[in-house]
């Protein structure tokens, strides 16, 4: 069994908390704050359990809590949540959260389910400064929507409307709209996906897979997203570093137009691990040239704040953001 990474601290004693939690497909993330923020949080290897009762179980005595100290919380998870709000199916693991049997099972108050972009959305708006890299400063708009994406596994996409005091997010499947080519070279990566798998969408092109399937196509070799970034940012003319050039002119034209479709002017944030690990490689790649690339709309392009999150902890952070929210 793989040891549990002992982050953060024990739960304070005798404080009021909040419980929230970023499920994902290999690791779940776990935390609890209080009034002053995330007080002690702990990443658990998935496949070290059976199941996600298994998981909080050993977080609850990892971290010496008593579940009567807990006042609510957000489980953000990789999947579907049911249309009632009371349980959700992971993805990409065959496990099912029961919001109702964890409240019987430990004493919980009722705990609310999210999507796990969702939360990364929230946590993406509501970072600071120093948890985000602005790529352009734009000139921003405080009563306009915000976009988030994030390319992963796959290619989320959520809009965060202000609301009041706080956001409203409204979650999207951009990711599965048709990819359009730009140029010949796109063009040509699109009848190679084509072949493979009919309909072509923006994730088959902006995405871990996507990454893996793009250097395919540049030099004929099958290497792991992360092998290909370390490689890019070894050897900027090699075939890695191409792939990746072709990557994020893909990911700049697809952050734009979906910015266009919703005028993102209050900011366009970049989330998740992959735009995290080529931050070195974004400044200088066609990114920003493919987002602003909208013809008689360049200017309100230009006008877009766009950040890099960096924050590690974004999904759990966005998590308590929305248990604030709905207290």
């Amino acid at each position: 069994m793989t040891p549990r990474k002992p982050t953060g601290g024990r739960a304070p004693a005798g404080k009021r908390l909040l419980l929230c939690a970023d499920i994902g497909g290999t690791k779940t993330l776990l935390g609890l704050a209080d009034e002053g923020g995330l007080q002690a949080h702990r990443r658990y290897t998935n496949a070290d359990f059976p199941d996600f009762p298994a998981v909080l179980a050993a977080f609850l005595a990892d971290t010496r809590t008593d579940p009567a100290q807990v006042d609510g919380g957000c489980l953000a998870v990789a999947g579907p949540i049911a249309d009632d709000g009371h349980s959700a199916q992971l993805t990409n693991l065959p496990w099912r959260i029961d919001g109702t049997k964890l409240t019987h099972r430990f004493g919980l108050p009722a705990l609310h389910l999210a999507n796990d972009f969702a939360a990364a959305a929230m946590g993406a708006v509501t970072s600071s400064t120093a948890q985000r890299h602005t790529l352009q400063q734009g000139d921003p708009l405080a009563t306009a929507p915000c976009l988030v994406v994030g390319a992963g596994t796959g290619l989320g996409m959520a809009i965060v409307l202000p609301e009041g005091a706080g956001w409203r997010i409204v979650a999207g499947e951009g990711g599965h709209a048709a990819f359009a080519p730009a140029d010949e070279t796109q063009a040509a990566l699109w009848r190679f996906l084509q072949a493979r798998h009919g309909r072509v969408t923006w994730e088959r092109v902006v995405s871990g897979p996507g990454l893996a399937a793009i250097h395919e196509f540049v030099a004929g070799d099958l290497l792991s997203p992360a092998e290909i970034a370390a490689r890019a940012a070894g050897d900027t003319a090699g075939a890695e570093a191409r792939s990746v050039d072709l990557f994020l002119a893909a990911y700049g034209a697809f952050a734009g137009d979906m910015a266009l479709a919703c005028l993102a002017r209050g900011g366009v944030f970049i989330a998740g691990g992959i735009a995290a690990s080529l931050l070195p490689l974004l400044p200088r790649s066609g990114f920003l040239a493919a987002f602003g690339a909208k013809a008689e709309h360049a200017a309100i392009a230009a006008r877009m704040p766009i950040h890099v999150a960096t924050d590690p902890l974004l999904g759990l952070r966005g998590a308590l953001g929305v248990a604030r929210q709905r207290a």
